[in-house]
């Protein structure tokens, strides 16, 4: 969305994966390819064209299926469908070609230096997804699903990220790389960024929030 004239928020949520990281389709398409030729396998199976790969990735992502069963499970459903891989590991290949945007981190730490409060609202995926980043030390509140019992789109999980900065929803602006996160978050009354490139999002940040996080080189 574009933002308004003058500022409406005075806080920020961001999605994790494929927001702070390069694209989770780009990824999950990439690891399809490797393990069986067809580049939209993974992410046809896991949205919905399978309904137990469905449901494995919505009881993992909520916490009542640890990373070890999700692996199995999907292992399984892979299978079923002919294609052969090994469980252990899968969630690591599904994640080997996300990396940290720095352009979006270096967005969040502007945001932070201006004062804005931040946070992170994640659907989780595999018990490595956040390895070597320092959310406490990037964020002013973490809430991820897995450790909640609820995913995006829900709206509990939103509800979560704003209490815990202490903001109403309509003073919050969430960014996320999918449109259906947007459109929850903003029957909540927040303010919605789907986020494509850095400086897209940065440029409706500012506008929204009314401060500069365009200062970094990356972005200039």
């Amino acid at each position: 969305m574009s933002g308004a004239a003058t500022p409406r928020c005075r806080a920020a949520l961001f999605d994790f994966g494929g927001v702070l990281t390069t694209s989770v389709l780009d990824a999950f398409g990439d690891h399809s390819e490797r393990i069986s030729g067809d580049r939209g396998l993974l992410l046809r199976l896991l949205g919905g064209g399978d309904a137990e790969a469905k449901q494995l990735l919505v009881d993992h992502e909520e916490g009542r299926l640890d990373h070890d069963g999700f692996e199995a499970g999907f292992a399984e459903r892979l299978h079923a469908h002919g294609v052969e891989v090994a469980a252990e590991g899968l969630v690591a290949g599904l994640q080997s070609g996300l990396r940290p945007d720095a352009a979006m981190l270096d967005v969040v730490a502007d945001l932070r230096a201006a004062g804005v409060p931040v946070g992170l609202v994640s659907n989780s995926l595999g018990r490595d997804c956040y390895a070597g980043y320092d959310l406490p030390a990037l964020f002013d509140a973490v809430t991820i699903s897995g450790q909640e019992g609820v995913r995006k789109p829900s709206r509990r999980l939103y509800e979560i990220g704003c209490e815990r900065l202490g903001v109403a929803p309509q003073e919050v602006v969430m960014v996320d790389d999918l449109a259906q996160n947007i459109v929850a978050a903003e029957r909540l009354g927040m303010a919605g960024v789907v986020h494509r490139t850095a400086e897209e999002t940065a440029e409706q940040l500012s506008q929204l929030l009314g401060v500069d996080v365009r200062r970094t080189a990356a972005l200039r």
